[in-house]
């Protein structure tokens, strides 16, 4: 994957008689159920809900613009005897709890980490890209197995490994080897945490996890931890009386990408209450400019935040010798979520931060109202070498 999308990079048998596609007549479901469903409060991008003993996943946007969404059915292992379905309804049915996975981003690893159940991953591609240092410890060990890329998933090792379920993660959907494995047996299961525009839309999907473990309770606990968190240091910035100017981004080729005023980064930088100079735009994800367009809005921002992947103001000078143009340049007020890596170079904002949105916050509140939080050491963002 390229290092522009690195942020969002990354990924069993279930083998279940019966639940073949063979065209055998399906048991239905009682028609007396009680259903219920899971309050999702920020999330937009899944649904859950719950009918007797099958949960039903719906993930509405798996990648941005796709067409429609997928359709997942878990079921208690105890209950398989008991309860078929019919395979033709739903995109992938998965017995839980589920004791062997394979997943493809390392936005999945915090979740898995939190509820308790990182010990049934035993496969990733591209493990180097893994910062969490439980999950490289069992790489370490060999208990979570490399298998290449996302795109190009090795499939031997994949079978190989006998996962119950894998939890993809796509652009599109024309991974082939998706539909090799899924050919075989494998339930492909997408998740789109990725897709999400909130802060706190991105860590509830830690609820899309635990239906997976019979984790419900717990995953609500750690969200509910997790927002208060996040509320908190909000408020914390309600008695700020001025807010500095913040400039995003930087020159890819020949064109400035800065973050869309509803973005992800854009909601972090309003509730830190500073002046985003790109806030009134309508873009959801990047904007690209022309290093003037930028030159003439940004260059006396008082802050800069993420400038493409340098991590020093050498690396800047030497990507392009303008960038010294902008006072947060000279100021020394240039500040990268690219600069903290994992052991193997995997870039830790990444793959922690969509789950604890309060920890990104609260970096930037010590950055731009450091008096606020005056002991605070910032996890994600720090200040170019």
């Amino acid at each position: 994957m390229s290092k522009k999308i690195l942020a969002i990079a990354y990924l069993g048998t279930l083998f279940l008689v019966s639940f073949s596609s063979c065209g055998e007549k399906k048991k239905q479901l009682p028609i007396e159920q009680v259903e219920t469903s899971t309050q999702l409060q920020y999330a937009t991008g899944f649904t859950i809900e719950q009918s007797g003993d099958l949960t039903i996943i719906k993930v509405i946007s798996p990648w941005p613009g796709a067409e429609s969404g997928f359709t997942y059915a878990l079921v208690p292992r105890t209950r398989l005897a008991s309860i078929t379905l019919p395979s033709d309804a739903y995109d992938a049915i998965v017995a839980t709890p589920v004791e062997n996975m394979v997943i493809t981003s390392t936005t999945h690893i915090p979740a898995l980490e939190s509820l308790g159940v990182l010990n049934v991953v035993s496969g990733f591609p591209n493990t180097d890209l893994i910062s969490s240092p439980a999950a490289r410890k069992r790489i370490n060990d060999g208990h979570i197995k490399e298998l290449g890329t996302n795109e190009n998933i090795n499939t031997e090792v994949v079978l190989e490994l006998n996962p119950e379920v894998i939890i993809g993660f796509g652009i599109n959907d024309t991974n082939k080897a998706y539909e090799t494995l899924k050919r075989s047996g494998i339930p492909i299961v997408y998740n789109g945490d990725w897709t999400e525009q909130t802060p706190l839309g991105k860590a509830e999907w830690i609820k899309f996890f635990a239906p997976f473990f019979n984790k419900e309770v717990e995953a609500d606990n750690i969200f509910k931890k997790i927002e208060a968190s996040y509320q908190e240091a909000k408020l914390l910035t309600k008695k700020v009386t001025q807010k500095p100017t913040v400039l995003t981004g930087g020159l890819y080729k020949d064109v400035w990408y800065v973050a869309g005023g509803n973005s992800w980064m854009a909601q972090f930088l309003k509730d830190a209450n500073a002046n985003y100079l790109w806030a009134n735009t309508d873009n959801k994800g990047s904007i690209g400019l022309s290093l003037e367009a930028v030159l003439e809005k940004g260059q006396k921002a008082d802050f800069w935040f993420n400038p493409s992947l340098h991590a020093s103001y050498e690396e800047l000078q030497q990507a392009n010798a303008h960038y010294e143009q902008f006072e947060a340049f000279t100021t020394k007020k240039v500040y990268s979520n690219a600069v903290k890596k994992g052991a193997t170079g995997g870039l830790l904002f990444y793959e922690l931060a969509p789950q604890r949105p309060d920890l990104v916050l609260k970096d930037l509140i010590s950055i731009l109202h450091p008096k606020l939080l005056p002991d605070y050491e910032p996890h994600f963002f720090m200040p170019l070498r």
